[in-house]
């Protein structure tokens, strides 16, 4: 028997599903951030996303398989990530992350992992 992780105690796969989309319902109404999607349909950043995140924490290691080593900075070079780009992807992973309901040393433990991977992914300062 393997040792439970992250991933499993939150409630694994629909858990990540319910944060990604509350997530990108966010994104989609947010012109700043959604003109850093080029694709029509939010769907392939969704599937993206939400494998990064099992993974990270625990769950299948499917986003590896597909798409090799995260490389999250590297990744999102292309994009202007600011200041501002970076505190509205807070304020929508924010609400998201309010919508799952965890309990409080989870939802820390997520929060802290989030909010420092946004702050590492800024990479220009320019409006």
């Amino acid at each position: 028997m393997r040792p439970s992780t992250f991933y499993d105690e939150v409630g694994g796969h629909e858990t990540f599903v319910r944060l990604v989309d509350a997530f990108y319902d966010g994104v989609a109404a947010d012109d700043v951030l959604r003109a850093m999607y080029p694709e029509e349909d939010l769907g392939p950043a969704k599937e993206r996303l939400t494998l990064f995140l099992e993974q990270y924490w625990g769950g299948p290691t499917t986003y590896s398989e597909q798409r090799g080593h995260p490389r999250l900075r590297m990744r999102h070079m292309p994009f202007k990530v600011n200041p501002d780009a970076r505190d509205r992807w807070l304020r929508h992973m924010r609400a998201a992350v309010d919508t799952l309901g965890l309990p409080p040393l989870h939802e820390a433990q997520l929060w802290d992992y989030l909010e420092r991977a946004a702050f590492s992914m800024v990479n220009t300062f320019e409006e």
